[in-house]
């Protein structure tokens, strides 16, 4: 995806360091030559032990001392010099000294004791005050100068470029994958190049669009391609951008921006991350009078302001529309609402043609596949993907990237890095036998998805995995290819049971989806005759981010047990169902997990190969309560 921020032009940016950076020097300046100048206070003087010093006094040849408070100065007449020679004296007092300076007829000036001035003990405080002062003062010069007096120093302008200067390139062209949202927002393009025609007839066009879906989808590219059809100023910014820590700042930039898109209109402005400033407002720790909140009013106050001939409109992105303040989306703001969802195989393959431009591709039509291996990633993601590939292909020195390049990339991102891991030929021998028993599922099973390859190679937080591709879109999901999933999701551990005659905690993630597949077949979706169509769930999904939100328990504690016997019933049934087919298959499934410990992984031709050599598929038959699992396998 493209950057969600213009950046300032050079002739904008303010030189030198920051008010922070220049106080912090100035202070490191003035500290270093105070402690240069007491370093320096004696410097030139000879400093000796006191016992030395009465030993040159008694020896003769000092002529003139100099006695201050607790030091002793000879400043002429040594013997071994003229340099001046310095001792202290000890802290109480010396009796000899006197006499002994006397008997020698020394000269002696003494200093009386000088106290300490205050002004030394100031200085330093003095100047910590002064630096602090003077950032201050550069600070709120700032603000002031943001809210119309002088002083401006790009606090709130500086994150917006020039007009003239701020246009953005990008066209519906290089969107793909969102026709629908597309086609919403492109009415828009009229009203902004000709706003007189809407105004001649009385009609308002939608100032406020909030532009809602899974991260990467492409919300801000469509808020750039509006702009660059239209051929309008572009002005873009992030919610966080608002926020600082005087109170103030955020609802001055906020005038700030829509005053100079008022100035530049027709022109587009774009909000990325909304939902950081525009939550639900009374939930600050302000009671309603934080930075946050004082800016959603703000943005609330500018939406407001809009008149009918102003032909500005606001774009906003968010994956959080629960959580925005209800005030942001009634009519005359951010009344129109825009989904953006994951791409389907079409859209994934448009992307890939868009993103692949200027690729030196092996064979495009690589993409096709790419495409149907890739369900479930957005826009950003297929980006990232062929970035990945193109790296790998620089990294093999290679001329272009080959398919093998755009594979290893899809794996690396959906399962990860490859790792060296050492396993125990016995681990290794149970790792092969889980994955031919999802495989077998997957090939045999009526409904399947059809199977890609198989690898027992780490990657990841994984030791292998069985690879489907979707070529055909799921929108809705029928009960007979849920209960195919569950078969096989369980088939790896059946086949560990049937022919190793234990199972292992590798079948911890296939346990964990299935039960959750389970209980949305129970609970959400009403597949069970004991139960019906009742909605029983105890958590609510985030419609963009997958997330699951708890909710409150509203049935009966007897209902509860009911859904869980409901799921018990449904998951040991697929897994009877699983080993059943495990054992129908077993001489084929006994020559894929050979062939999966001699090479590793194999595609769907070895594959098929194996399970089927002949070409034909053997019906799928129930389970059979007499078939016992054999004790010593594989």
């Amino acid at each position: 995806m493209e950057n969600k921020r213009d950046n300032k032009p050079d002739n904008d940016r303010p030189s030198g360091p920051s008010p922070l950076v220049q106080a912090l020097i100035w202070s490191a300046f003035f500290g270093f030559l105070m402690l240069w100048a007491m370093a320096n206070s004696g410097a030139g003087v000879q400093s000796i032990p006191y016992s030395e010093m009465k030993e040159k006094i008694r020896g003769g040849g000092v002529s003139h001392v100099l006695l201050e408070e607790h030091r002793i100065s000879i400043i002429g007449g040594t013997a071994d010099g003229q340099e001046p020679i310095r001792a202290v004296i000890p802290a109480q007092g010396d009796p000899e000294l006197l006499p002994l300076l006397e008997a020698r007829g020394v000269e002696i000036t003494a200093r009386p004791p000088q106290g300490v001035s205050v002004l030394t003990y100031l200085l330093p405080w003095i100047l910590i005050l002064g630096v602090y002062l003077w950032f201050q003062r550069r600070m709120f010069g700032q603000i002031s100068g943001g809210l119309g007096t002088p002083g401006l120093g790009g606090i709130f302008s500086g994150r917006f470029a020039k007009p003239a200067e701020n246009r953005s390139r990008t066209t519906f062209d290089d969107v793909a994958g969102q026709d629908q949202a597309k086609r919403e927002v492109a009415e828009l393009v009229e009203f902004l190049r000709e706003p007189e025609r809407f105004s001649r007839v009385g009609a308002e066009v939608p100032h406020g669009v909030l532009l809602m879906g899974p991260p990467g989808t492409g919300k801000t590219l469509l808020a750039k391609a509006l702009a660059g059809e239209a051929d309008v100023p572009f002005f873009s910014t992030s919610g966080s951008e608002f926020i600082e820590v005087f109170v103030g700042v955020g609802a001055g930039r906020v005038r700030k921006m829509f005053e100079e898109a008022r100035k530049a209109a027709p022109a587009v402005i774009f909000i990325d991350e909304l939902d950081s400033i525009g939550r639900t407002r009374g939930t600050g720790l302000g009671g309603g009078h934080d930075e946050r909140e004082q800016t959603l009013n703000q943005i609330l106050a500018e939406l407001d302001g809009f008149e009918g001939k102003e032909a500005v409109v606001v774009l906003a992105a968010t994956n959080r529309p629960d959580v925005l303040d209800p005030a942001l989306l009634r009519p005359g703001r951010f009344d129109r609402h825009v989904t953006l969802n994951l791409p389907g195989l079409q859209a994934r393959r448009a992307i890939l043609d868009i993103h692949a431009r200027g690729l030196p591709l092996s064979n495009p039509e690589d993409l096709a596949t790419l495409a149907e291996g890739t369900p479930g990633f957005s826009g950003a993601d297929l980006k990232n993907l062929l970035n990945e590939a193109a790296i790998n292909a620089a990294r093999r020195h290679g001329t272009d990237i080959s398919g093998a390049d755009l594979q290893e990339a899809r794996d690396k991102v959906m399962m990860g890095t490859v790792r060296t891991l050492a396993l125990q030929p016995g681990e290794r021998h149970r790792l092969a036998v889980h994955e031919a028993g999802h495989t077998a599922a997957a090939f045999f099973s009526p409904g399947a998805d059809p199977l890609y390859k198989v690898t027992i190679i780490p990657r990841g937080h994984s030791l292998g995995g069985t690879h489907m591709l979707s070529r055909e879109e799921h929108h809705t999901l029928p009960e007979d290819y849920l209960h195919t999933q569950l078969v096989i999701l369980l088939a790896g551990r059946a086949a560990e049971k049937r022919l190793t005659g234990t199972v292992s905690s590798g079948a911890d993630d296939d346990i964990k989806r299935a039960t959750a597949l389970a209980r949305s077949m129970v609970a959400r979706w009403g597949m069970t005759e004991e139960l019906g169509p009742v909605d029983l769930r105890q958590s609510e999904d985030h419609p963009f981010l997958g997330q699951s939100i708890a909710q409150p328990r509203e049935h009966a504690d007897e209902t509860a047990a009911l859904v869980d016997r409901a799921v018990m019933k449904l998951l040991k049934d697929a897994e009877a169902a699983a080993t059943q087919l495990i054992e129908d298959h077993l001489p084929g499934v006994r020559l894929l997990i050979h062939e999966l410990e001699d090479r590793e992984t194999l595609g769907f031709p070895d594959i098929k190969a194996c399970l089927s050599p002949d070409g034909k598929v053997r019906p799928f038959k129930p389970p059979d309560a007499g078939n016992q699992p054999e004790a010593n396998g594989g």
